[in-house]
């Protein structure tokens, strides 16, 4: 990347590819192996995964976070079916109602304060059960971490999965940020999904520096058992699927996945330090994982955004979105603050 063009604090999916994962993508192009997965590189990728998650656990790659989702919803449910979910989540405010379109379930959005969804929150969608004029509720979804940047304690999660269980629905985890998640924790990968009674998960990447690549990741192999066809009708079954799990071989084989979400989460942290600190900017959630949600005052903003684009996540409030990634430096952090502080002054 030219040392001109800044980063920014938009999305993580704005920063490039860690170098070590290009490493990679350039060892796995070496002669030719069998196509669609059936390959050496994605056998040990999913072995790394298995190592982190369970041996019993069955990983499919996908090419997006839409796709992951959608697919992995699909597997679950049939079209009468609905999944009850936060109702900011990705699947319900930002993948253009695919979910629903191409699982055929209907999506049931429930308040989630700091982002998070609650099992009272569940309880008040359970109605109509065996009515055949209604949905019938089968999947509970969630962020980790969620779209407010807020992280699910194990405990928590553990309560939801409970919860849906005891009520004969399954827990999907939406893991876009699964890694900024658990590095907030001090915890490993299992310990927030597997061991807290996730059913199915979306394991994210590119949001960890992949240059693309997501997971579908089932913790009951019985789940997966028609998945290998979903995949390929929802067209995310990779041809040259070593390059994609060449990327998650190299993530997990060591702490890289780590490393990347504790220097995203510790920019995060670094940021909302600097931002509470100038006078009429607020935070408005916590900084747990690699996000930082503050109201600036309205005349500071575009000026801002022109220095280092960021998002507008709720414009009557001023409230703004500010992400940071595994190559957001302690000097990009430092100058946006400074940056900010001048602008709000301005005023």
């Amino acid at each position: 990347m030219p040392s001109d063009i800044p980063r920014s604090f938009a999305s993580d999916n704005n920063a490039g590819v860690h170098p070590e994962l290009l490493a990679a993508i350039a060892a796995a192009n070496d002669g030719h192996v069998l196509a669609y997965g059936d390959d050496p590189f994605t056998a040990r990728a999913v072995e790394a995964f298995r190592s982190h998650l369970g041996p019993g656990v069955e990983v499919f790659f996908v090419f997006n976070g839409t796709g992951a989702n959608v697919l992995g919803i699909q597997a679950v449910t049939r079209p009468h079916e609905a999944v009850i979910c936060a109702d900011l989540a990705h699947i319900n405010v930002d993948e253009c109602g695919a979910p629903e379109r191409f699982s055929g379930s209907k999506l049931l959005g429930v308040p989630a304060p700091g982002g998070k969804v609650t099992p009272a929150a569940v309880a008040e969608r359970l109605h109509g059960i065996g009515v055949q004029h209604h949905v019938q509720p089968r999947v509970v979804s969630i962020s980790q971490s969620s779209e407010y940047g807020t992280v699910y304690t194990p405990g928590e999660v553990r309560e939801l999965a409970a919860f849906a269980h005891d009520n004969g629905l399954l827990l999907h985890m939406d893991g876009a940020r699964i890694a900024n998640a658990a590095a907030a924790l001090d915890l490993p990968l299992r310990a927030v999904t597997a061991d807290a009674g996730v059913d199915v998960l979306t394991f994210g990447g590119t949001k960890n520096g992949l240059l693309g690549g997501e997971a579908v990741v089932f913790f009951d192999p019985a789940l997966a058992a028609e998945f290998r066809f979903i995949r390929k009708q929802g067209m995310q079954l990779a041809s040259k699927m070593r390059f994609v799990a060449a990327q998650f071989d190299a993530l997990l084989r060591t702490d890289l996945w780590l490393r990347n979400a504790r220097h995203a989460n510790a920019m995060a942290r670094r940021l909302g330090l600097g931002l509470g600190a100038i006078p009429d900017v607020t935070l408005t959630q916590p900084v747990e994982a690699n996000a930082v949600f503050a109201v600036l005052p309205r005349r500071a903003i575009a000026p801002l955004q022109g220095e280092s684009y960021f998002h507008v996540w709720d414009e009557p409030r001023n409230e703004v979105r500010l992400m940071c990634s595994f190559d957001t430096t302690a000097d990009d952090v430092d100058r946006f603050v400074a940056a900010a502080a001048r602008h709000v002054r301005a005023g």
